[in-house]
């Protein structure tokens, strides 16, 4: 999976758990409101994983530039 993929479903996963979790306390359900944070928490580390593969894309093509131009 790559980076805006990880991103795109960190961002659905994180807005589909809020929406959870409101549903859940409009009707009362403590394990409704759990799932909605639980899904939240998911998309918030699928997000935090496309940003660090995007990290490692930038610094492996910053040190690809530098080889390319010393050759």
């Amino acid at each position: 999976m790559g980076s805006a993929s990880d991103k795109i479903k960190g961002v659905a996963n994180e807005a589909a758990g809020k929406v959870k979790e409101t549903a859940g306390k409009v009707v009362g359900s403590d394990k409704m409101q759990v799932d909605g944070l639980a899904q939240q928490a998911k998309g918030e580390a699928q997000k935090a994983m496309g940003e660090a593969k995007s990290k490692v894309k930038d610094v492996a093509n910053s040190i690809n530039d530098k080889i390319n131009r010393k050759l």
